[in-house]
């Protein structure tokens, strides 16, 4: 029953769409004023940190929000699997992204953050499913884990660039796997002006070791988005084994609207 009322939702609005370049310019030209406040969130405590790019991007894309997290503390690392072309990227049972996991993992002695921009926050969350001993928390941005992934203006293009059809059996399976809780700590940041992927796939189901966290932007511009970055912070700075959901307490009610559980 749930997957036939998963279908019914529908990809963003055109409007969304064709607006997301233009907001994500705001966003980024944001970041100087921001910067001063930025810095006011929680230091790191210098465990590593891995950053997956989007759909179609590379480590680039991810630069603003490394940098960001090295200039708090963390031991940000890039991916290093070049374009985010899914399957082609991280090989077909995800083994190049295992590998880069189990790589960091063994050359710090401690365990992973991973933080996922849309697709690279469905791969982050299926390699944790791999290697759970090696990941500290997952992080993911507007990250269409959950329902129909043809809620998409997006979904043809991935067919199509990566050679992986939504219908099969495989994927299928995979959908499947990615819609459950994972077995670390997860936190899903999302938008309901999201122009790319439908805001209602991007959510973790409730449960104690999972939040929703809603910010108010484009897809396209999560990764240099101020409000976005703050809260990144905020959740890579908890002690490890000691999680919980994101406060939302005072002024910071007027920045996050809601937790967006799925009630």
């Amino acid at each position: 029953m749930q997957a036939a009322t998963t279908r019914t939702i529908s990809p963003p609005s055109a409007l969304l769409a064709l607006t997301e370049l233009p907001r994500a310019l705001v966003e980024f030209g944001s970041l100087p004023w921001a910067t001063p406040l930025l810095m006011t969130a929680p230091r790191g405590d210098g465990h590593p940190v891995l950053v997956l790019p989007g759909f179609i991007t590379t480590d680039m894309s991810t630069t603003v929000l490394r940098r960001y997290l090295r200039r708090l503390g963390y031991d940000a690392h890039a991916w290093e699997l070049g374009r985010n072309l899914g399957p082609k990227a991280i090989g077909r049972e995800g083994e190049r992204l295992i590998a880069r996991l189990e790589q960091i993992h063994a050359e710090t002695g401690r365990t992973v953050s991973l933080v996922g921009w849309s697709l690279g926050g469905v791969m982050a969350r299926q390699v944790a499913r791999r290697l759970p001993h090696a990941v500290r928390q997952i992080i993911t941005l507007g990250s269409p884990f959950a329902g129909d992934p043809r809620a998409s203006n997006v979904w043809r293009t991935y067919e199509r660039l990566t050679g992986q059809k939504i219908g099969d059996k495989d994927t299928q399976a995979q959908l499947r796997e990615s819609a459950t809780v994972p077995p670390v700590p997860s936190t899903a940041i999302f938008s309901k002006a999201d122009g790319i992927v439908a805001w209602q796939t991007c959510r973790e189901p409730e449960c104690a070791t999972t939040d929703n966290i809603e910010v108010r932007g484009s897809h396209v511009g999560l990764g240099v988005n101020p409000v976005v970055l703050y809260a990144i912070a905020d959740r890579l700075a908890q002690p490890e084994g000691q999680w919980k959901p994101f406060d939302r307490s005072g002024l910071k009610a007027l920045l996050y609207p809601s937790s967006g559980h799925i009630h």
